[in-house]
């Protein structure tokens, strides 16, 4: 498997949607908005298999000190083959001169992977949302 990574927003609205579709993301209700917020985002990285949309990492940041990881998202028939890890160094490394690179985990599999990423879970924060529905 000879998998091509880009920081090219060369992805398509069926691509993202499926993709996120394939990881039963919510998101993926909402293609228009989903693409739109993608292509509104500071970076994007995409992992591809020839033409096919396999993984895609996004975050927002304020240019200089925070960014945020938002999606990390790969599909589940290419999980555990290094594309997650690759997609995260990427990221990792655009920045490294920054303060914090954080983000939200939202179980304890997706905790245990994330630390063995170089991420620390942050003593005395809480996550805080208002979710409009």
């Amino acid at each position: 498997m000879d998998i091509k990574y880009t920081d090219e927003r060369n992805f398509t609205q069926q691509q993202v949607q499926k993709l996120f579709q394939s990881v039963n993301w919510i998101s993926a209700n909402y293609p228009t908005r989903l693409i739109k917020a993608l292509n509104n985002c500071e970076t994007v990285f995409t992992a591809w298999d020839n033409d096919q949309l396999v993984g895609l990492i996004n975050t927002i940041d304020d240019g200089e000190l925070t960014a945020y990881v938002h999606y990390l998202c790969v599909r589940e028939d290419y999980q555990k083959k290094g594309i997650g890890k690759k997609l995260l160094e990427l990221v990792k490394n655009k920045y490294k001169d920054y303060f914090y690179l954080m983000l939200v985990a939202e179980n304890d599999s997706l905790i245990t992977y994330y630390k063995n990423h170089g991420f620390e879970m942050v003593t005395g924060t809480h996550v805080m949302a208002i979710q409009n529905k």
